[in-house]
C-alpha cells in the first residue's frame, strides 16, 4: 500500500512544470519558485547571494531548489579543519565550500536536496518553512514519523536527523535555507565529517553531531524528484501561486548579472579558509626514524587562515638549530597549508647542506608538519 500511495502521488505531482529561465526578475511580487540546473555547490551559492542582493523581496517570496555533487559546506564563522576531514576531501575529489550564512557542517551530495526560502526581513519565519516541509512529507508518504524540533531540525521517528537549518538576516531581506536527506552516502558523510586534526583550540562555531537517516531507508520509492515537487506543490499551495518551477542556469549572466564573480568568490582560498576565525594549534607528534622515536611539539597562531607564529620543539642534535629556524621562519607568514608547506619545504631543502642524512631527518619533520593541515 506504501509503495502503491507513493507511485500515485509521483504521478500527481508529474504535472508540474519545469521551463528554462523566463525573465523572472521582471514579476514584482507574488510567490516564485526556481530550480538549478547545476550541481556545483560554489554557482547555487551564488544563486543565493544574487537573490539576496539583487531580488525585491518586499512583497514577494521565493523557494530556490537546488542539488550538489559531492560537497562539504562549512558555516560562515566555521574552522574547517575542526569540522572536516580535508585530506580525505582531497583524496575523494570533494569540494569545500564556506556558505554566507551561520549555522553547522553539512555533507552535500546528489541524494541530499536543499531548499531556500527567500522573504523580506519581516516576514522571515523559519519554523513556518519547516513546518510546510513536513507537511509536504506526510503528503507524499502519510507513514512518515517526521517533527520539527526546537532547533530547527527536522527529525525522522524522534531520533534521526533528516535535515538540518541555516539562515542570513540582512538589513530589509533574510533567507533560510535547510538539508532534506533523501538518499546520500551515509559512510562518505560520516568520514568527511569527522575532523582527524588534533589540539586545536578556536571560538569559531562548532557543529553539534547528529544520528542521520535518509527518507529512502523509510521507503524506497522516494526519489529526490518527487520531494522536490512535493516540497514545490506544498510551497505553492500555501503562497496561492501556480505550480510552476522556473529552471535557471547559475552561470547565465544574461539572468544574472554578475553571477559569475560570485561563484569565483566562493571559490577562493581567502574565502574558503581565510575566513577561518582566528585559532592556534598545540600538538604534539612522534617521528619514528631508523632506531629511535623522537616527540616534536609544535606550536602555531592561525589568523585569516596565515600562521601567525610558529614555533617547533626538537632536539638540537636531531637538526640543527639554524635549518629549524629556516623552517620556522619560512612557515610564518605563509597559508596555513598542505601545498604551501610542500612548496616551501621543497624550495628550503635545495638550500640544506647537501647531507643525505641531514636531508632524510629535514624531509620527516615537513612531512609531519605537513599532516597537521
Amino acid at each position: 500500500m506504501v509503495l502503491q500511495a507513493s507511485l500515485k502521488n509521483c504521478l500527481q505531482l508529474s504535472c508540474i512544470l519545469r521551463t528554462p529561465k523566463v525573465g523572472f526578475r521582471s514579476t514584482t511580487s507574488g510567490s516564485l519558485i526556481i530550480q538549478s540546473t547545476s550541481d556545483d555547490v560554489y554557482q547555487n551559492l551564488a544563486v543565493e547571494d544574487w537573490i539576496h542582493d539583487h531580488m525585491n523581496l518586499e512583497n514577494r517570496q521565493v523557494l530556490f531548489l537546488w542539488r550538489n555533487s559531492p560537497a562539504v559546506v562549512i558555516g560562515r564563522h566555521q574552522n574547517p579543519w575542526q569540522e572536516c576531514n580535508l585530506r580525505l576531501l582531497r583524496q575523494k575529489n570533494i569540494k569545500l565550500a564556506r556558505r554566507r550564512s551561520g549555522g553547522g557542517t553539512v555533507y552535500h551530495d546528489l541524494g541530499n536536496i536543499n531548499l531556500t526560502f527567500f522573504t523580506s526581513k519581516k516576514k522571515y519565519e523559519r519554523m513556518e518553512n519547516l513546518k510546510l516541509v513536513v507537511k509536504a512529507l506526510k503528503a507524499l508518504c502519510p507513514q512518515l514519523d517526521v517533527h520539527v524540533t526546537d532547533r530547527y531540525d527536522i527529525l525522522l521517528d524522534r531520533h534521526y536527523k533528516i535535515s538540518g537549518t541555516a539562515a542570513k538576516l540582512g538589513r530589509t531581506t533574510a533567507y533560510h535555507h535547510c538539508t532534506l536527506l533523501c538518499n546520500a552516502d551515509k559512510f562518505v558523510l560520516s568520514s568527511v565529517l569527522k575532523s582527524p586534526y588534533k589540539g586545536i583550540k578556536s571560538n569559531a562555531t562548532p557543529s553539534v553531531p547528529a544520528s542521520v537517516k535518509n527518507l529512502f531507508e523509510e521507503d524506497p520509492s522516494l526519489t529526490c524528484e518527487m520531494l522536490l515537487d512535493a516540497i514545490a506543490e506544498e510551497y505553492a499551495t500555501q503562497h496561492q501561486t501556480d505550480h510552476h518551477i522556473t529552471l535557471i542556469n547559475p552561470a547565465d549572466e544574461t539572468v544574472l548579472p554578475g553571477i559569475n564573480n560570485k561563484t569565483k568568490e566562493l571559490q577562493t582560498w581567502e574565502w574558503v579558509y581565510g575566513k577561518t576565525p582566528k585559532f592556534s594549534v598545540s600538538t604534539c607528534f612522534n617521528m619514528v626514524y631508523k632506531d629511535s622515536v623522537l616527540d616534536v611539539k609544535v606550536d602555531m597562531d592561525v589568523k585569516h587562515g596565515r600562521i601567525e607564529v610558529c614555533n617547533i620543539d626538537l632536539p638540537e642534535q636531531w637538526l640543527p638549530p639554524a635549518v629549524c629556524s629556516e623552517l620556522v621562519k619560512s612557515l610564518t607568514g605563509s597559508k596555513f597549508c598542505p601545498n604551501e608547506t610542500t612548496t616551501l619545504a621543497a624550495t628550503l631543502l635545495r638550500v640544506c647542506p647537501q647531507d643525505a642524512e641531514l636531508q632524510s631527518r629535514w624531509n620527516l619533520l615537513c612531512e609531519n608538519m605537513i599532516m597537521l593541515m
